[in-house]
Parts: structure tokens; sequence; C-alpha cells
């Protein structure tokens, strides 16, 4: 039998510690589990524990973020999207809310279930990352519902709503009926609420710089939202955010524009990310047709790999770099915030 090569037995290892971790957080929730009764469980030392995961949050995050991309993997999607805002809203939330632990279910396989952060995002970095993916989640509901102006603000509260009843569910299961919060979220549609505005800064921004940089993309990525590979070489806008910067997807969401997340915390903060963006997408891929998910791409760089081709500072929460590709070479850039804005703007005029 041939011996594994040691990549493959650190995979092997990481996903056996993935595994028990899954069954210590079930029995006894995040804030009782052990990382030796992880490593009992695993048939591994407390050290090899730790030589795949920072800690107990870094292990939680990473749990939650292989259920919602397996959920994400296996969902089923539609041959068509709902006719109208509120059926689409209704449908989004009667998915959404399967994740609604019973009253017999135990409080920490109810916790797992619902993917709950409580206690766990407990840093001002991972807070702020947080909001930010808040914002990220509503703006790609909003363009599920409507490509040419998605209504972001109808969004943003169909999933304050979806996050309230988990609350409730997470602290009383079986309080709450999941079919009129269902239908609550259909009616929202229905609320006069005034168009979105672009933000106050987007005014100011400096234009981008035009250049001519040579372009050597990193190669391997992939889209978060269809699963399929992306050229970061083809001719288009690459926006590289860092996860305190997220919400800046809205300010450049073009059709076609690739947004690079990255982070300067992979194990914590970059988990949060896939978690979150694998939830999301799960939900939407099960409500609306492919031709009517997101029409932009989300690449995540747990490595810092597009940084370096950019030959750009180190990375941070605020990151936000922008470049147009054509003909394999940069020809416009931008740093700072409102950068996306700025190099999509210049994609709009040529």
């Amino acid at each position: 039998m041939a011996r594994l090569t040691r990549a493959e037995q650190q995979q092997r290892t990481r996903a056996a510690v993935l595994t028990a971790a899954r069954a210590e957080f079930t029995e006894h929730g995040y804030a009782e589990a052990k990382i030796d009764r992880i490593a009992e469980r695993a048939d591994l030392t407390r050290g090899a524990v730790y030589s795949n995961f920072a800690g107990k949050r870094a292990l939680y995050l990473a749990v939650l973020a292989a259920d919602a991309e397996s959920s994400r993997s296996a969902a089923r999607q539609p041959l068509r999207s709902p006719e109208s805002t509120g059926e689409a809203l209704g449908a989004f939330a009667r998915v959404w809310l399967e994740r609604l632990p019973l009253a017999g279910d135990t409080p920490a396989s109810g916790h797992l279930q619902l993917r709950s952060l409580s206690g766990v995002v407990d840093t001002e970095p991972m807070r702020a990352a947080l909001a930010e993916l808040l914002r990220l989640e509503a703006l790609l509901l909003a363009l599920s519902l409507d490509a040419e102006r998605p209504p972001v603000r109808v969004a943003d509260l169909a999933l304050t709503l979806l996050h309230g009843a988990a609350g409730l569910a997470e602290n009383a299961p079986g309080a709450g009926d999941p079919f009129d919060v269902a239908r609550a979220a259909e009616h929202l549609a229905d609320l006069p609420l005034d168009a979105d505005e672009p933000a106050p800064h987007l005014a100011f921004t400096a234009p981008a710089r035009e250049v001519g940089d040579a372009w050597t993309p990193p190669t391997g990525a992939r889209d978060e939202i269809t699963g399929e590979p992306v050229d970061l070489g083809d001719d288009g806008v690459v926006v590289v955010l860092g996860a305190g910067r997220l919400s800046a997807v809205g300010e450049a969401a073009m059709e076609g524009t690739t947004f690079v997340v990255v982070t300067a915390d992979p194990a914590e903060t970059g988990s949060l990310v896939r978690l979150r963006i694998a939830d999301v997408v799960a939900c939407l891929r099960r409500v609306f047709a492919p031709a009517d998910l997101p029409r932009i791409r989300i690449v995540l760089d747990g490595e810092g790999a597009m940084l370096d081709a950019l030959d750009t500072a180190a990375v941070d929460d605020h990151t936000e770099t922008a470049v147009r590709i054509h003909n394999g070479r940069i020809t416009h850039r931008a740093e700072g915030h409102g950068a996306g804005h700025a190099v999509t703007k210049v994609d709009t005029v040529r």
C-alpha cells in the first residue's frame, strides 16, 4: 500500500479533527467544549489538534464553515426563480428557517444547527467583519431579487427578521411560528422604502490611475457563488477587499466584476467569511435559478496570493485595491476607500 504524502496525511488529520470537533460541539456546545476531549475523540494528541487549528474558536468556525459549504454543494437549484419579490422573499425565508431547532433538541445541538455565533465573535475586528458580512449578505440577496435595481434595504430587513427569529429559537426552542415569519418576509416587498442612495464618499473618490503594468495573476481561484473556476487573467475589474471593507462590494457591483476577499487572520476571520458567504449562497441556490444568482464573482484568498501578485502592502481589514485588466495587462489602478468604484467607473466611460 502506497504511503501517504505529508500533504495527504495533514488533510486526513484535519478531517479527523473536524469530525471529532463536530461531535464535541454537538454534545457540549462551544463554551463547554474541550480541546483535550476533541483530541481524544480523534485519537490524536493535543499538539496535533493545535498544529491544524489555532484554537477552539478557529476550530468551531471551521466546523460551521465546512457544514455551510456542504449545504451549498448539495443545494438543488430550481429551473426558474420566483415570479415576484414577495414570493422570492417568502421562499428564501422558508429555506433559511429550516435551521431552527425544535423544542426537543438539546441546546448544544440546536446552536450548531443554527450556526450560532453567540459567545464566539467577541473581538472587535471579528465583530466589525461580521457587520460587513451582514451587509454583503443583504446585497447578494438583493442582487438575486433584482439585478438592475437591487432592493438592498428590503433584503436587509428580511435578514434582520430571520436573524431575530434565530435568536429567539436559540434561547427558547419552539417559540414562534416559522410559517408566520415566512409570510411576514413576503410582505416586506410592499414596504414604501426610499431608494438606496450611493455612499456619500464616492462623490469625492479620486479617479483611478492609468497604468500599463504587467499582470501575472494567481491561479486556482473559484467563485463562491457558482462554484466555477475563475480566471483572474480575463479582461475586467478585480477588487481586493479586506474583511472590514466587504460592504464596498455594493459600490462596484457591476456584472462580471470579481471581488477577492483577503484577511490577515485566515484561521478565524477567514473562516467566518467562508461560513457566512457559503451559508447565504446555499439558501440563494435553492430559491433562484442559476441565471438569476448575483452576476458578480467572489473569490476567497486565504494565502494572500492576490496581494503578492499586485505587489501591494500587507493586508489588513481595511484593504481595498482595484485594478482593470485588459489584454493581459493592468490598465487602471486605485487604492483606498472607493477604489472599486473608481475602477468600474473607468470601465463604464471607456
